[in-house]
């Protein structure tokens, strides 16, 4: 028997929902691994996933009998066929915040129910990564932190911005990982003021400190990490700053563990950039998993408790318009007693001979 299935079953009869739809290919992958587009039904007594004909193949190659999954191809369904899915079914959930409103209208002529808002309920699932995700996202990780060691290497002076970029991506591709998780935001000198700057031809210069943000991903599990690098040397301007940055990073990380608010967590490392003259421009993190920004969001406005086994980052920055930005950022997994690292570079400002 599918678990994450089961678990789903038993959360809509809490709702009194007899069924569900769910069409975010994300949370379609979660409860059943499937990458295929398509649409997964939960009925009273069977599952179904609805695709079309080339995928029907790839798709019965993943699923296994404990999945309990039927695959139809959607081009040998007739209209009798899609309302027949929910026959006896009253309500049926459907996942308002991904479905537009041209799909809703479309979902509710082709099944003929109720349908019911499901509030994120496969979203808030996820929060709580079990081993083999948690072991998938450990993976990702560890493939970045190699990667930061290879570019220490790699950048001189004369590359561009975009160039390092692209090797972030093919060093991902090469060395294990699925892919990118995000595109690599590489930010040298003022361009890194720009918290999610678009790598571009600027040129690495002497003196230059290069903003590095990246991820990759591992059996569809991100990773996520910021560190700092600077050609030749630091320069004075960047230290104080520096310091600021991993005070907040390291202050925050030693509050993490399970129970913990995140809103006062936040706002503790707010109070403090603004006591230093600087305003925060992004919250201090964010959840990890199948998506690289996902629940539970680490901010001044989520006030919850921390849980055992959530994955988020922790990622502080310190940022003065047109001139310069620090930020670094660590991929953390929440436990009982703390948090343990994921990304494991070392966060002490980073010299590379250009």
């Amino acid at each position: 028997m599918n678990m994450k299935i089961k678990w789903l079953r038993d959360r809509l009869r809490t709702q009194n929902l007899q069924g569900m739809i769910v069409s975010n290919p994300v949370n379609v992958k979660y409860l059943t691994g499937i990458e295929a587009e398509g649409e997964l039904l939960i009925t009273l007594k069977e599952n179904f996933f609805i695709t079309d004909s080339r995928y029907v193949e790839a798709v019965n190659t993943i699923l296994t009998i404990e999945d309990e999954i039927l695959v139809n191809d959607k081009k040998n369904l007739t209209k009798d066929d899609y309302a027949a899915f929910f026959i006896f079914c009253e309500n049926v959930g459907f996942e308002e915040y991904f479905v537009t409103y041209a799909e809703y209208k479309e979902l509710l002529q082709k099944y003929r129910v109720n349908l019911m808002e499901t509030e994120h309920i496969v979203e808030a699932q996820r929060v709580i990564k079990d081993e083999k995700e948690i072991q998938y996202i450990e993976k990702a990780c560890e493939i970045t932190d190699k990667c930061f060691e290879y570019l220490k290497s790699f950048i001189k002076i004369g590359m561009t911005e975009k160039e390092i970029a692209f090797e972030i991506e093919k060093f991902y591709k090469t060395n294990g990982a699925d892919d990118v998780s995000f595109e690599p935001i590489v930010a040298s000198g003022h361009n890194s003021s720009m918290p999610h700057a678009v790598p571009g031809t600027r040129k690495i210069k002497d003196g230059d400190l290069i903003l590095i943000d990246m991820g990759c991903k591992y059996k569809g599990y991100c990773s996520d990490m910021t560190r700092m690098m600077f050609v030749n040397y630091m320069e004075d301007e960047y230290k104080e700053p520096y310091e600021i940055c991993l005070r907040n990073n390291e202050s925050a990380e030693r509050e993490l563990k399970d129970g913990k608010n995140m809103k006062v967590i936040a706002q503790n490392s707010n109070n403090d950039l603004k006591q230093n003259g600087y305003t925060p421009l992004h919250s201090l993190g964010h959840g990890v998993g199948l998506d690289i920004h996902e629940e539970p969001f680490f901010g001044i406005v989520y006030d919850q408790p921390l849980k055992e086994n959530m994955v988020v980052t922790v990622e502080p920055g310190v940022y003065k318009s047109g001139q310069f930005g620090i930020r670094i950022e660590d991929t953390v997994l929440i436990t009982k007693l703390g948090c343990q690292k994921l990304t494991r570079s070392p966060k002490e400002p980073t010299i590379i001979e250009g």
